[in-house]
């Protein structure tokens, strides 16, 4: 994308910095760029699980007494990740919020509601957008709904006029234009540093890793990634996990399942629609795609 015109706009939303940039320096582009934020900052106001008054809070308290109503966008979300964890046989699940509130990386408020093994089946989706639980659970949609906003910031730039550009929010990239974008990734072994990697046109990339993200618990460092399986956080690695396909939503929620099955996950990225780079330290890049 060419800077020469271009308008670069950030604000921390999503418990991170999100950068939009835009080809184009016409009023119509700066009213698309504030009309993007506002879908952001309407995700993060919905699914927080850090804010105590999200809808997503409300959700958790409540949803194993009752059928609540929720917005439009919660139950598309919803919906994506019952989808994309019976792609994953599981691997995607987002009722591990208690394990993730154990170690710290939520709140606290979270860990009551982890007992009695519940699963992403323990969710149901009724009529009139209402949802319930089968049973006391926690949701945590951190990574899907942050693709979700990035995918929803970028329709809106692209409802406003014939624009190109890019929307990231801290390892959730999506571009869109005619142009091919070139594309960084954080070398594993010394991640200050980036690496070229290649160009994404018309796709969204979203990376998962912990090396800024790792806590030490008991002795050892853990990053905020939960095997479903077991129930418990992965230990921490040198090790990144991206993951390319059409939106930032797949590519997100895709990035922890792969983190989890490596070179295993070529099936279920194919049904997808999606492939993976995974980079660490000391080893080649590995590309995971299901053989034409």
């Amino acid at each position: 994308m060419s800077r020469s015109n271009s308008l670069r706009r950030a604000r921390p939303l999503l418990g991170t910095f999100v950068e939009i940039r835009v080809q184009s320096d016409s009023p119509a582009a700066e009213a698309a760029i504030l009309a993007a934020f506002a879908a952001i900052a309407r995700v993060e106001r919905l699914m927080s699980a850090h804010r105590a008054d999200s809808e997503l809070s409300r959700l958790n308290a409540v949803g194993h007494v009752e059928a609540v109503e929720v917005d439009p966008w919660t139950y598309d979300v919803l919906a994506a990740a019952l989808r994309i964890s019976g792609a994953t046989d599981g691997l995607f699940d987002c009722t591990v919020a208690p394990a993730l509130a154990r170690q710290g990386f939520l709140p606290r408020r979270l860990q009551r509601a982890g007992s009695g093994h519940p699963s992403w089946r323990d969710i149901l989706l009724l009529p009139g957008r209402r949802v319930r639980f089968r049973r006391r659970l926690a949701l945590d949609l951190g990574g899907i709904a942050k693709g979700f906003a990035v995918d929803e910031a970028v329709a809106r730039l692209r409802a406003a006029g014939d624009f190109a550009g890019a929307v990231n929010a801290g390892g959730d990239l999506r571009v869109f234009g005619p142009a091919a974008e070139p594309i960084h990734l954080r070398d594993p072994a010394e991640p200050r540093r980036l690496l070229r990697v290649g160009s994404l046109k018309d796709g969204a990339i979203a990376t998962s890793a912990s090396y800024f993200a790792a806590r030490r618990r008991n002795g050892r460092r853990v990053a905020p990634i939960v095997d479903p399986r077991r129930r418990t956080v992965i230990a921490a690695s040198r090790r990144s996990v991206s993951v390319i396909a059409a939106d930032a939503l797949t590519a997100d929620a895709l990035t922890k399942p792969v983190m989890l099955e490596g070179p295993g996950s070529a099936e279920f990225l194919a049904r997808c629609g999606a492939r993976a780079l995974i980079l660490e330290a000391g080893a080649p890049p590995l590309e995971i795609r299901r053989a034409a």
